[in-house]
C-alpha cells in the first residue's frame, strides 16, 4: 500500500501480509496437486481391475 509520498509500503506489517499470501496461494496449490494425484491413482486402479477382470481365461 503507498503511503502519502506515493512510495511503496515497506513496512514489517506489509511485508507479512504479502508472506501469508504467498503461503495461502502456495498452500492451495500443493492441495490441488494433492486431489489431482489421488484422482489419478483411482483412475488408473479402476483400468487395472477392469483389465483383470475381462482378460480372457487360459
Amino acid at each position: 500500500m503507498p503511503d502519502e509520498e506515493g512510495t511503496p509500503d515497506n513496512s514489517q506489517e506489509a511485508l507479512d501480509r504479502r508472506r501469508l499470501a504467498e503461503e495461502t496461494r502456495n498452500e492451495r496449490k500443493v492441495w490441488y496437486f494433492l486431489a489431482y494425484f489421488l484422482f489419478g491413482i483411482h483412475i488408473v486402479a479402476f483400468v487395472m481391475i477392469y483389465a483383470v477382470t475381462h482378460a480372457p481365461d487360459k
